[in-house]
């Protein structure tokens, strides 16, 4: 049972392509998004958006502020 499926993981494992993408032959790509001023190419399809990766801030604290007092912040009952 350990056997198939370790020879299933490795027949998954080779399913994907390390080749660029491309239509299927006698197709196009999609047309171009409503507003777009061109066809996107498949690698400018396949990167990550701003809100898919956002900036990461560095920002740094330089000096510290006092909390204002939370009116929620009870003591247990």
């Amino acid at each position: 049972m350990k056997a198939l499926i370790l020879v299933a993981a490795v027949a998954l494992a080779g399913c994907g392509a390390s080749r660029g993408l491309k239509p299927v032959e006698g197709e196009q790509l999609p047309s171009a998004p409503y507003g777009a001023t061109a066809t996107p190419a498949p690698a400018d399809l396949l990167k990550p958006g701003p809100q898919a990766r956002p900036g990461r801030s560095d920002e740094l604290l330089r000096n510290s502020q006092e909390r204002r007092s939370d009116e929620f912040d009870l003591p247990p009952r």
